[in-house]
């Protein structure tokens, strides 16, 4: 067993909210043992004292949409690739994570679904794999973005059928919608519908909410935006409880509408993503995203033609950008980032907080979202040098 001490700890209230409490130390081996009081903390039995030293002690991020990051991408034929992407996400702060699909070949979509199926059931040496994001091919023609045009798909039930295990969310433009009950039958095998990539408009959206949508892909980008007579998919996220990720690098989502966002939501139902390309994690230059030739150039990823192509954002540099553009607290934050996600994919009663009997998933990190170091399951994934 091990012990963290002299940390601020993250941790929920009688109500379930986010507050920061110090003088506490945390026990843990694969599994929270115990939380006491810094005072009633002996040392007896403990393998090793970790002292975080005045810094934050959380519950590991969870990232529900990240295509790669590293040099590697969840599409990539390589038996290494997901390893190579869960080692980065643990540097990061991700305990969890969700590798997203592209609109590619379906036959390369499935293979990528196989490849997922088998990281689950292995034991994580960086973040944990969750199952998996399956953006596209289920999306719309005029609000594909960085898609690849020529593979998109009307939505059918029977192409997903096979792997109910491993798609925790599918995106999909409900326009598209031809079977009646797909919405329905996604919902029953356990399958968060996201509308994303879409042209629909609001009352089209309402509709699916309606029938068991309740997710938002990427909000703002690659769907209808807000009008004052078309409020759109936009709209249709703000007027709702639907579970809206956001990408917060700056990049695809202005300060100024991520604020609008936060207060239209109630600071609730807004989960950070990276939505992170092979290309974070390395130098500027040219790189690849489904398929197709992306551009980096700081924190812009773009095809040739200009358009916005996934991210090159760190979770954790994201929370601190959010924070700063926001004015929220640490604790409201890192709930976004954790209970959030936890309790859509209906795994809160395993991780996203730092409650007895969850899975040892922590990450310690400064006032600046720094990491200091990633526990998964009781080991150790990443420290600072």
């Amino acid at each position: 067993m091990n012990a963290i001490q002299n940390g601020i700890l993250i941790l929920p209230n009688e109500h379930g909210r986010f507050v920061a409490q110090t003088d506490l130390v945390l026990c843990y081996d694969e599994r929270i043992m115990s939380i006491v009081p810094a005072a009633e903390f002996t040392a007896e039995g403990v393998d090793k004292v970790i002292d975080a030293a005045g810094a934050y002690v959380a519950p590991g991020f969870v990232n529900v949409h990240i295509h790669g990051c590293d040099g590697a991408d969840t599409m990539d034929e390589d038996a290494d690739a997901l390893g190579k992407i869960a080692a980065f996400q643990a540097r990061t702060g991700v305990t969890s994570f969700l590798p997203t699909t592209m609109t590619c070949a379906y036959d390369a979509v499935e293979r990528a679904l196989v490849r997922i199926r088998r990281a689950m059931t292995e034991k994580p040496h960086g973040a944990r794999i969750l199952g998996s994001h399956m953006e596209g091919p289920f999306i719309s023609p005029a609000k594909k973005g960085a898609q690849d045009e020529q593979y998109i798909l009307p939505p059918t039930f029977a192409k997903i059928a096979l792997y109910r295990d491993v798609i925790k969310i599918i995106t999909i433009a409900p326009e598209m919608l031809t079977e009646e009950n797909f919405i329905e039958s996604c919902r029953k095998s356990g399958i968060i519908v996201s509308l994303g990539h879409t042209a629909a408009d609001y009352e089209t959206a309402c509709a699916a909410f309606a029938r068991g949508a309740t997710h938002i892909t990427h909000l703002c980008n690659a769907m209808t935006g807000l009008n004052h007579r078309k409020p759109g998919v936009l709209g249709a996220a703000l007027d709702t409880d639907a579970n809206c990720e956001l990408i917060v690098d700056n990049v695809h989502v202005h300060p100024a509408m991520q604020r609008i966002i936060y207060a239209a939501k109630r600071g609730t139902h807004i989960i950070p993503i990276t939505d992170s390309m092979r290309a974070c994690g390395l130098s500027d230059g040219v790189s690849e995203l489904g398929g197709q030739k992306v551009y980096v150039n700081g924190t812009r990823a773009t095809l040739a033609d200009g358009t916005i192509a996934g991210s090159v954002l760190r979770m954790n540099e994201g929370l601190r950008i959010l924070r700063e553009n926001l004015g929220a607290s640490i604790p409201s934050i890192v709930e976004m980032a954790t209970r959030t996600p936890a309790e859509e994919l209906n795994v809160y009663d395993k991780l996203g907080s730092l409650t007895v009997g969850k899975y040892a998933d922590i990450v310690i990190f400064d006032e600046d979202f720094r990491i200091r170091r990633t526990i998964v399951g009781g080991t150790s994934c990443f420290v600072e040098a």
